[in-house]
């Protein structure tokens, strides 16, 4: 389907709005309140163990309850993510009561909120794969990552004017606004309900997943292990660098979204790889020099955009093919959410970390990844790529025989 078309074509943005809707709401809501979740741990007069196990126990939920969805969510999807954006909505407001708390009761905070992260966020992005179509689902991925960073930057603008009590309040009034968006747009199909389930054995087994996996993986390593050093480094500058980053990534979603729907998914990751790599390689060479922070702020953005059009939104569904999605995006999710927990282990040894020897070899781990994506298959199909090229050089064509007749 080409774009021109499916752009005119009112009843695929009716397909679409829903999962827009739950996609641009979760992940807003996820990476705001799970900031605020973490600044009010570290700002408790607790023992680091203490808040290592708060933090534990909030990522032991994230995964239990994201295996846990994968397998109930898709019998009825609109009943189900409803109720798991209505829990973020209380959780939210639960978040309010941290700093008043006893341990105990922290504890189950920590596991309520990790539920109310994990549980629907596979079905939520097997949602939007299933209601785009494969030639189309990079530039809708792209459409919508791109209202993901806008949002996010929108709301980090409001929240951080305010205290932490009002903040959660707007998240929790933001989550169910999206809630009851999603309640009245969203529409149960047959084809929906009536899916292959594949086993985790069979998703695991597959040659091209696995491909695209350890890149992945060793991606989420990298880029957590190497988060609190970066917090080091730049210091107060830090949340600023974050903030443009986001505003970047959120453009380039949208770029890389285009270029995967008409040259592949693949070239798209090679691209967010090498740049990784690239500016890795600088820090490593110019870490005290405010040049490079200039270069890793726009590299980051760059291929933050990139892999958050492909990666998050578009890969795990293209590989799901016509089997039922949720375990493809768990997988492919899962690396991602718990990599996190690598920076809270990290951050206690930042300062005898030797700076040019950590970011030498996350360029080097990088460079690295893109070996496996070499022999990855491209997950567009081959037909659709050589069809947009063809009408491309029968465009071009046309316009240089009106040029010179």
């Amino acid at each position: 389907m080409h774009w021109g078309n499916t752009l005119k074509q009112k009843n695929v943005w009716r397909e679409f709005f829903p999962a827009f809707i739950i996609v641009v709401n979760s992940l807003t809501w996820f990476v705001l309140t799970n900031a605020i979740f973490g600044n009010l741990i570290y700002a408790l007069s607790i023992s680091p163990f203490d808040a290592l196990i708060l933090f534990g126990i909030y990522y032991v939920a994230v995964a239990g309850s994201a295996i846990l969805g994968a397998k109930f969510f898709p019998r009825s999807r609109k009943i189900f993510l409803s109720l798991w954006m209505l829990g973020g909505t209380i959780i939210s407001i639960l978040l309010i009561t941290v700093p008043n708390n006893n341990v105990s009761e922290n504890v189950l905070i920590s596991l309520f909120f990790g539920i109310s992260v994990g549980a629907g966020l596979p079905s939520s992005l097997a949602c939007f794969a299933d209601r785009t179509n494969v030639e189309g689902r990079g530039f809708f991925g792209g459409i919508t990552y791109f209202f993901v960073g806008f949002v996010t930057m929108l709301l980090i603008v409001i929240l951080f004017s305010v205290g932490n009590i009002l903040a959660v309040l707007m998240l929790a009034i933001w989550r169910t606004v999206g809630s009851i968006l999603f309640l009245f747009t969203f529409k149960d199909k047959k084809a929906e309900q009536l899916r292959n389930v594949p086993s985790y054995a069979y998703v695991l087994g597959k040659r091209e997943l696995v491909l695209y996996l350890v890149p992945w993986i060793m991606f989420s390593l990298v880029n957590w292990m190497e988060a609190p050093l970066l917090q080091g480094l730049f210091g107060e500058l830090y949340h600023l660098i974050s903030f443009i980053e986001v505003a970047i990534s959120g453009l380039f979603a949208l770029v890389g979204g285009i270029i995967a729907d008409f040259s592949g998914r693949k070239r798209v990751i090679i691209i967010g790889f090498v740049v990784l790599g690239v500016e890795y390689a600088v820090l490593s060479l110019l870490a005290e020099m405010p040049v490079s922070w200039y270069i890793y702020t726009a590299f980051d953005g760059i291929a933050w955009g990139m892999f958050a059009s492909v990666f998050f939104m578009t890969l795990w569904g293209d590989l799901a093919g016509t089997y039922e999605k949720e375990k493809y995006y768990l997988v492919g999710g899962l690396p991602y959410l718990l990599g996190s927990f690598l920076s809270i282990l990290v951050k206690p040894y930042v300062e005898i970390i030797p700076l040019g020897m950590a970011f030498s070899l996350a360029s080097f781990f990088l460079f690295l990844a893109v070996l496996p994506l070499m022999y990855a298959p491209e997950t567009l199909p081959e037909k659709k790529i050589r069809e947009r090229e063809l009408k491309d050089y029968i465009e071009k064509a046309k316009k240089i025989r009106e040029k010179h007749p």
